[in-house]
């Protein structure tokens, strides 16, 4: 199907009914394999998407959407977007973009990740499964094993000429294995988010996940007190990641964040620079524009400690007479919003075993829990199960588990010692975050 020709004869229909309008489509396909005890238990090819019509209409914006693609919902959507309209409130507040001066050429397509056939994914699967069980007789189980590939189309077009269109890709797969030592039982994962499959090397993820899982028999708690901590650079990023709110202006605005009213305070040490980047190298959600239609921006946050921006649509924007940083988000389904694209603290110059030798005493975080449930994105608590391990003489001593850490993020900002050099990145979810290990000066400790 021709979707431009069918987008523009959805904003002319609409354009008889309304002042400016807009159609935002989405294509995407998702393929998922697993596989246990060397027999493939999942395989699946899906795809989904739809289109969504935005239109003001006396002043109010409204909102209409369907999955189904053809000339028979053309009367549909614009009927029942004038209609949503009427009753959203703030809807007023919203703009139909124009479009940016110009846009990065930059493609976030990997044609060659495409063409490898599904069969080598499968052996790739068949063969780290298998080697991780020949590494040590306490492997017990693989309880996962599985690779997840996507790739998506998104267009935008409006009655102000814009007219876009882009292309992406990607994909990741992780191995969890289960060793069992007597009635002490641990686990351990490796993942890779990847561009270019033949970057896999399925014999060092098989052994990271198992030396992962082996590491951590025997673990026990530590007594509660506070502890200089190491957190490993994936467990930053998740704790990141689930604080990442906090720089949406929409959540500024509506005091749902303490960074309202702090742009160029000091509210870190000089050492920490966290940025926003959209052109980042195989990032994950790297993109052109965002789902405004914005070319997207570099977006610098925290910059040697100070609080220099935050991330913006356009209505956001408006409300403070600043200009959009690209960061408008939205699915078919829904309104407006905003999201990080790459969001990522900058690495810093230190070495992980120097950050283990100035942490002498400490702990080293690799894993936290309850990171949905166990932390305030308003106020910055957080309260957290977590494992890893003791540190001693700037080495990883004995392992620890069933402890819990608390503290405060915006009080962590301020007490980081060091940051690594060894950036990483989570498994994408809403928007890509990644952070190098870093070293904080004290957290408070559960333990016995």
């Amino acid at each position: 199907m021709d979707y431009r020709r069918f987008l523009n004869r959805l904003i002319d229909r609409a354009q008889g009914r309304m002042e400016n309008s807009e159609a935002f489509l989405v294509k995407n396909k998702e393929l998922q394999i697993g596989v246990y005890k060397g027999e493939i238990t999942k395989y699946s090819i899906a795809e989904s998407g739809g289109l969504s019509l935005r239109g003001s209409y006396e002043g109010k914006m409204g909102y209409s959407y369907t999955e189904k693609i053809d000339d028979s919902s053309i009367d549909t959507l614009v009927h029942d977007a004038i209609e949503n309209g009427r009753y959203v409130e703030g809807s007023e507040d919203e703009v139909i973009f124009s479009g940016s001066e110009s846009y990065e050429d930059i493609d976030h397509y990997n044609e060659a990740l495409n063409r490898v056939e599904n069969s080598e994914k499968i052996d790739f699967l068949l063969k780290l499964e298998k080697e991780a069980y020949s590494l040590d007789d306490k492997v017990f189980a693989v309880s996962a094993c599985d690779y997840h590939e996507f790739e998506g189309e998104r267009y935008i077009l409006n009655s102000l000429g814009l007219d876009l269109k882009d292309k992406f890709n990607g994909a990741f797969t992780y191995i969890s294995v289960v060793v069992k030592d007597g009635d002490d039982t641990k686990t351990g994962l490796s993942y890779r988010v990847f561009k270019d499959f033949y970057t896999l090397d399925y014999r060092k993820m098989a052994k990271e996940a198992v030396d992962n899982a082996i590491s951590m028999l025997g673990a026990k708690e530590v007594k509660s007190g506070n502890y200089p901590i190491v957190f490993e650079n994936t467990s930053f990023a998740n704790l990141l990641a689930a604080f990442s709110p906090i720089f949406s202006s929409d959540n500024v605005q509506k005091g749902l964040s303490l960074l309202k009213g702090k742009i160029g305070e000091e509210i870190a040490v000089p050492i920490l620079n966290i940025v926003d980047d959209p052109f980042l190298k195989d990032g994950f959600a790297s993109r052109n524009f965002d789902d405004e239609g914005t070319a997207s921006t570099f977006n610098k946050l925290i910059d040697n400690g100070k609080l220099v921006g935050l991330l913006y649509n356009w209505k956001t924007a408006n409300k403070e007479g600043v200009k959009s940083t690209g960061n408008a988000s939205r699915s078919y389904k829904g309104s407006m919003g905003i999201s990080p694209s790459n969001l990522y603290v900058v690495n810093g110059d230190t070495e992980i075993e120097d950050l283990l030798y100035l942490a002498n005493g400490g702990l080293y975080i690799n894993n936290l829990e309850g990171l949905h449930s166990g932390l305030n994105p308003v106020s910055g608590d957080f309260s957290l199960s977590a494992s890893g391990f003791l540190i001693k003489d700037g080495q990883l001593h004995r392992p620890v588990n069933q402890i819990t850490i608390a503290g405060n993020l915006y009080e962590l900002f301020k007490d980081i010692l060091a940051i690594g050099n060894d950036l990483k990145f989570t498994i994408p979810s809403n928007g890509y975050i990644g952070s190098p290990s870093i070293l904080i000066k004290s957290l408070a400790v559960a333990g016995e």
